[in-house]
């Protein structure tokens, strides 16, 4: 199985005015990488994957879709959610990617 290219091609899309950009198969998927860091990614099963300010988890998963992120039926923590494919139109994918852009940034400092 590969990642989801549909929604790797709209990731990529919506982080094509970022500098730094850098794609990497991991964690059986896509991950986009801004500024040296992980910032989102596309999933096997079509959920986009992105890293986010921990504090931020419980309001973050309380939108349709959203919950914190396992691989391998792992917790990977409260600073990473996956979004299902049914919480994805353009304007909800454009938001989550602000959400990791937004921590990606704070985090450069």
């Amino acid at each position: 199985m590969t990642y989801d290219v549909e929604l790797a091609d709209r990731i990529r899309y919506a982080l094509s005015g970022e500098p730094s950009v850098v794609e990497k198969k991991m964690f059986g998927g896509l991950q986009f990488m801004v500024r040296g860091k992980l910032a989102a990614g596309a999933t096997v099963d079509g959920r986009l994957l992105l890293k986010c300010d921990p504090s931020r988890s419980d309001e973050l998963t309380a939108h349709p879709g959203a919950r914190t992120a396992d691989m391998g039926g792992r917790d990977m923590g409260k600073s990473w959610i996956a979004v299902d494919p049914e919480g994805l139109s353009d304007a909800d994918l454009t938001w989550w990617i602000g959400v990791a852009l937004e921590f990606n940034e704070s985090s450069a400092r």
